[in-house]
């Protein structure tokens, strides 16, 4: 396997293990990942996830092994496959973060986009390099990008295909925080257990209304806030939340 999976408790860590190639995903581990991540989403004992690259690097992208000509048919099964992955880590209702050091290079780089979280390295290097070998970005990294840090920022980084480092990522909002490498896992895992003591139920919702807050007018939005307070009053995890607090305790959320 080239995506292995941990658990620290609560806390799911999924690693993107080929450091040999600097963490390039081939077909199969676009499968691999994108099943991780479906099966993550059932499993009610993982309430956070962390995602690593192997060794110095996150991903340096696509496999180049996987490039080049090919069938119409084939190339559109590689796409549907990097979507389906793009797709099992935004849709998961459960807080991802990405831990990130090294090379984080086109596709890799879209996968860090698609977590909640990122936490990098000083020696992280992200790049959209599609312009480099005259083709177009793909994982949705433009569609991240406009959102995270506007639309002329974003074209200007994917048009120049340029080097972005740790510095100007936490500047352009880009990243939570810049980690030591040796301290980087012990941080992510961190926030990762204080994230998993938080209510299910609730953050699941939360990320719901994150997705949908850029595509609704504010009519929309409060709307869907009219739907969503109602139902979460029922839940067990806000009587415990209220109880809780009432007891100046901290709560014991169960997903419930």
């Amino acid at each position: 396997m080239t995506i292995r999976a941990a658990r620290d408790g609560p806390v799911a860590i999924i690693t993107i293990d080929q450091p040999g190639r600097m963490n390039a995903f081939t077909m199969e581990m676009r499968e691999q990942l994108w099943r991780q991540f479906e099966d993550l989403a059932e499993d009610d004992g993982v309430r956070a996830i962390i995602l690593r690259g192997e060794g110095e690097n996150f991903c340096a992208g696509a496999d180049t092994g996987d490039m080049g000509a090919q069938s119409t048919g084939a190339f559109l099964r590689r796409m549907r496959w990097l979507h389906r992955m793009i797709r099992s880590i935004t849709a998961i209702r459960k807080p991802v973060m990405a831990a990130v050091d090294g090379a984080c290079v086109g596709a890799g780089w879209s996968i860090a986009l698609a977590c909640d979280f990122v936490l990098a390295t000083p020696r992280v290097r992200f790049c959209q390099s599609f312009g480099r070998i005259g083709y177009v970005p793909d994982a949705a990294a433009v569609w991240q990008l406009s959102r995270l840090i506007g639309v002329m920022r974003a074209k200007e980084i994917v048009y120049s295909s340029r080097m972005v480092e740790a510095d100007e990522a936490l500047r352009l909002g880009l990243l939570l925080d810049i980690v030591q490498p040796q301290a980087l896992m012990d941080e992510a895992l961190t926030l990762a257990r204080s994230l998993a003591a938080g209510a299910p139920l609730a953050i699941g919702m939360a990320k719901r209304q994150f997705e949908a807050a850029h595509a609704l007018s504010l009519d929309q939005f409060l709307e869907l806030e009219f739907n969503m307070q109602p139902l979460m009053a029922t839940t067990s995890d806000h009587q415990e939340g209220l109880s809780a607090a009432r007891e100046k305790r901290p709560p014991l959320f169960e997903g419930k």
